[in-house]
């Protein structure tokens, strides 16, 4: 094209792309303040209004930083009991609760629980795992936490459901996972327990595309329709009744995609990439948007900063 209000071939492509990114129901995306401090591998949850990013590889595996969406800025909070990595973090009842993982720098499975009191800036241990695991995933119910699945103490997977009532600091067995793996995502949904994706033995060769839903009521999983894109090292997150899966890796390299499922619906659905392809990522649900944070931009020991923030 040529001439007075003309518009280049390049210009016109970006602004298709970019309303087509913006179109009812596929979402936008928008960048935050980048963490302090460049991981992957990490895990979080909002608590009392802040989002808490913490562990992993990278620079410190004990740190937890905490981030303020109304203010965009981040501060340093009390730093882990010990550094870890590919463990599960959840929020309830007034805490944050950090559940098994890896040792920091070296790959010993843990049955460690920490606890956090965000009013004393204070981590005291909890009963621990019945199952020592790393690379597992977690969700809250009606108070309690539900840990499952990971890498055990053999290094091969673990189906493992188990569950932890905090108030009386005491966990319980569950019926395991069909599937056992480990890098999986999970989420909380009208009581029930989804889990998704993940991988067999460590191995992102040998990603999966497996969704399975517990029911706590009759301790029973079932199977709900496959993830679109089989993948491991995602990240998990609710809104309302829709779970929403970023991220992940492969030995061809990591995953841009986003795909959420509807439970009303019974059915999954794309929504616009991340602008940053990442893997062992922590996706944070607050106030109608999802902040997409940390993650390995390539397979394997990659770090970064980025702060995504996804607009559904």
């Amino acid at each position: 094209m040529s001439g007075r209000g003309s518009i280049s071939l390049v210009a016109l492509l970006l602004l298709i792309g970019g309303l087509a990114a913006r179109a009812p129901g596929q979402g936008a995306w928008t960048r935050g303040a980048p963490l302090p401090s460049s991981r992957t591998e990490v895990t979080g949850a909002e608590l009392g209004g802040r989002l808490y990013v913490i562990g992993g590889f990278g620079q410190g595996g004990d740190q937890v930083e905490a981030y303020d969406p109304r203010t965009d800025r981040w501060e340093r909070r009390a730093a882990l009991p010990v550094p870890i990595h590919h463990t599960a973090a959840v929020a309830t009842n007034g805490r944050l609760y950090v559940v098994g993982g890896y040792a920091g720098g070296q790959w010993a499975v843990l049955d460690s629980v920490f606890e956090y009191d965000p009013a004393t800036d204070r981590w005291r241990t909890r009963a621990p795992l019945p199952t020592a695991r790393g690379a597992l995933a977690a969700a809250v119910i009606d108070g309690r936490i539900y840990a499952a699945g990971g890498v055990d103490a053999t290094r091969r997977n673990t189906g493992a459901l188990e569950v932890y009532d905090a108030a009386g600091d005491r966990w319980e067995p569950r019926a395991p996972m069909p599937v056992p793996r480990d890098h999986l995502g999970a989420g909380a949904v009208g009581g029930k327990l989804h889990v998704v994706g993940g991988r067999l033995d460590g191995s992102y060769a040998r990603n999966l595309d497996a969704h399975h839903v517990y029911d706590p009521a009759t301790n029973r999983w079932t199977a709900a329709p496959p993830l679109p894109t089989a993948r491991s090292g995602v990240a998990a997150a609710v809104l309302g009744s829709r779970l929403f899966v970023f991220g992940g890796e492969a030995p061809a390299g990591t995953f841009g995609q986003v795909e959420v499922y509807d439970t009303t619906a019974d059915r999954w659905s794309a929504l616009a990439p991340m602008p940053t392809p990442r893997h062992g990522l922590v996706a944070i649900p607050f106030e109608g948007r999802i902040h997409v944070l940390s993650g390995g931009p390539q397979p394997g020991g990659s770090y970064s900063a980025v702060h995504e923030i996804l607009s559904p």
